[in-house]
């Protein structure tokens, strides 16, 4: 299968595992979208929908939020990570749109990285949500899901899957795209512990297949001979070595042999681990 033909079939396939592919967070204009999308990075939609009612409330537009100092936009933010910051960048940004932009958020990708606290993922969110703009930006999950499935190859920052995405997805599916990506990085395809049983992308999905491919736990084993057991050499021992597959994923390896065929005696599972993609 072509890495086009994955996208393909997983893009349908989370079409129907996400009947809504849109932005959890709540905003009425491109004002209120830009500043959310601010709040939110490295801090959770659910934690920014509680935090903007107060905040919009107290500065209902960029004009307001622009007479503004970074002290008086803290307390209502103080709930969101790095608070000192982000009320820098939203008075910054803020002044930015009043001063150049007639006090309307710009639409192109171009003038909203020029803001502060706008960076290529945020400009393209706003474009693309507020504007209806064409984009894939790609965020911490969407960077996870698109490694894990085979989307995107050898790619080791956020642009290069962006860029790989966008040679492999139809334009006009870039924005649906982003959506489905995240919202399934969000609640199926998670950091820790994925929920691969009873997922739709399964069958186009690298991760899986490689999670398919370890061996099978050996029975029997006897957890008072030792923590580990090496089925390479056939003893146990407690201390384990520790080495680097091919693909670079830390692996436990036999301290004699160095084999990486090695099993938890206490449950007979093996201990080798499928690579994995964390920004």
């Amino acid at each position: 299968m072509t890495r086009k033909d994955r996208a393909k079939k997983t893009i349908e396939a989370l079409r129907v595992a996400v009947p809504q592919p849109e932005t959890e967070l709540d905003y009425g204009t491109p004002y209120e979208l830009i500043t959310a999308v601010i709040l939110s990075a490295q801090c959770t939609d659910e934690r920014v929908n509680k935090i903007t009612p107060a905040l919009f409330g107290e500065f209902p537009d960029a004009k307001a939020l622009a007479a503004a100092e970074p002290e008086d936009v803290y307390p209502f933010v103080s709930s969101c990570s790095y608070p000192n910051n982000k009320s820098r960048h939203l008075v910054g940004m803020a002044r930015m749109v009043v001063d150049e932009f007639g006090g309307d958020v710009p639409s192109s990708v171009d003038e909203l990285v020029r803001l502060p606290g706008v960076g290529r993922k945020t400009a393209q969110v706003v474009a693309s949500v507020a504007f209806g703009i064409d984009a894939l930006p790609v965020d911490t999950h969407v960077f996870r899901v698109a490694n894990r499935i085979g989307l995107a190859e050898n790619a080791s920052t956020p642009a290069k899957v962006e860029a790989q995405l966008k040679r492999i997805i139809p334009q006009e599916d870039w924005s649906e795209g982003h959506h489905l990506l995240i919202l399934h990085g969000r609640y199926r395809c998670t950091a820790r512990s994925p929920q691969c049983d009873g997922c739709n992308v399964a069958p186009y999905c690298l991760y899986y297949e490689r999670l398919q491919s370890l061996p099978e736990p050996i029975a029997g084993l006897d957890k008072k001979k030792g923590r580990y057991y090496c089925a390479t050499r056939r003893h146990y021992f407690d201390t384990p070595d520790e080495t680097t597959d091919r693909y670079g994923t830390p692996q436990i390896a036999c301290p004699r042999c160095g084999s990486m065929n090695v099993y938890l005696s206490s449950t007979g599972v093996t201990t080798r681990k499928v690579r994995d993609f964390r920004v």
